[in-house]
């Protein structure tokens, strides 16, 4: 008997069959058992994708401050504050101002008295000042540095300083042109007054070197003063000082009034008619006087006193409170001893107009006057 080939054909596919059953089976078993591990797999790169993400998010961001001109990871952006604005625009017509004197006393020969040259070393002083005041301003806001920062603090302590000591030696000239009348016109007065600028600026320059040698607090900051980074030991003794200066000054005006008064008396007693006139001269010079102490204390007084008593502890607007009045003193200057005299106006109305007015009077100044 024959096999029916079609029989063996399909047992053979039958077996075949349940052949490839057995491996799918186990196929599927292995798939069944490593499916947990897959879907964590696919959870951790899901996970890490967002981190990923995020990360490049903030890294965004942070390229986007750094590229910034004004905003700097390290140091945050400062806000300006009006009391450095009213400074600063103090400092520029403290300038504007001083520069004005200055330029009338060099282009005028006629102006080579000792008097006019402490005039000009006040307007030098002030201009200087001025400038500082200015550069302050920048190097706080534009450049701020502790190089900067020490320049601009020894300029303004040289400036003010050679103001003040350049006020000092103007009221010593009035002294002696009232006390030695006769032999005040001569040599000997200019070489004196020579060599007292020199040692004024010469003083002055040693002080604002201080802060820049290493006298100042930015290594300690419990030793500032109220002006950073001047030392509370180095203000004190700046205080002091201007304190006696004011001292000296006012025994001085007090000894030009007695003699202004003396000789106005002895004016009076040989020429009787002429008694009214003199004293209203010297009421005036009296009057004047009292101005320039008046206002010289006013303006530094506050500061110098404040100096004495307060540190960097203490809160800033009084600083500013008192430091304000103190460089408008620098404005009124040229105003009481530079723009008042006859011969200085005389050459700014050339200067400006090509003419002088007819009520303008050009008198020199006699021991009367104060």
């Amino acid at each position: 008997m024959r096999w029916n080939p079609v029989r063996d054909d399909g047992d053979e596919d039958v077996d075949d069959d349940g052949g490839d059953d057995g491996e799918w089976n186990a196929t599927r078993d292995m798939d069944v058992k490593r499916g947990p591990r897959r879907l964590c797999d696919k959870c951790k790169g899901k996970e890490i994708k967002k981190k990923a993400t995020n990360l490049i998010q903030v890294l965004q961001k942070n390229k986007d401050l750094n590229s910034s001109p004004v905003r700097t990871p390290d140091v945050p952006p400062l806000a300006v504050n009006p009391w450095d604005i009213a400074l600063c625009v103090t400092g520029t017509l403290v300038s504007c101002e001083n520069a004005i004197v200055i330029a009338v006393i060099f282009y005028t020969p006629t102006l080579r008295a000792p008097a006019f040259v402490l005039i000009g070393s006040l307007a030098v002083a002030d201009l200087l000042a001025g400038l500082g005041l200015i550069l302050n301003f920048i190097f706080t806001y534009m450049l701020h540095t502790e190089l900067a920062t020490l320049v601009s603090a020894g300029l303004l302590i040289a400036a003010f300083s050679a103001s003040v000591l350049s006020i000092l030696a103007i009221t010593v000239d009035r002294y002696l042109s009232l006390y030695s009348a006769l032999t005040y016109h001569t040599e000997r007065t200019v070489t004196f007054t020579y060599v007292i600028l020199a040692l004024i600026w010469l003083v002055c320059t040693a002080l604002g070197a201080l802060p820049v040698l290493g006298w100042n607090c930015l290594q300690d900051e419990t030793s500032c003063s109220i002006c950073r980074p001047v030392t509370k030991n180095n203000a004190a003794l700046l205080a002091v000082s201007f304190l006696l200066i004011f001292a000296l000054m006012m025994q001085l005006y007090l000894q030009i009034c007695k003699i202004a008064f003396r000789h106005a008396q002895q004016i009076a007693v040989q020429h009787q008619f002429m008694a009214t006139s003199h004293a209203s001269s010297t009421t005036k010079g009296v009057s004047t006087l009292s101005i320039i102490l008046g206002t010289f204390a006013l303006c530094w007084i506050p500061f110098a006193m404040y100096s004495l008593v307060a540190d960097s502890r203490y809160p800033i607007i009084y600083t500013y409170a008192t430091a304000l009045p103190a460089t408008c003193h620098s404005i009124i200057n040229p105003i009481i001893y530079a723009f008042r005299n006859p011969d200085i106006q005389k050459s700014l109305w050339l200067a400006c107009c090509g003419c002088v007015p007819p009520n303008l009077t050009l008198r020199p100044r006699t021991s009367s006057d104060v």
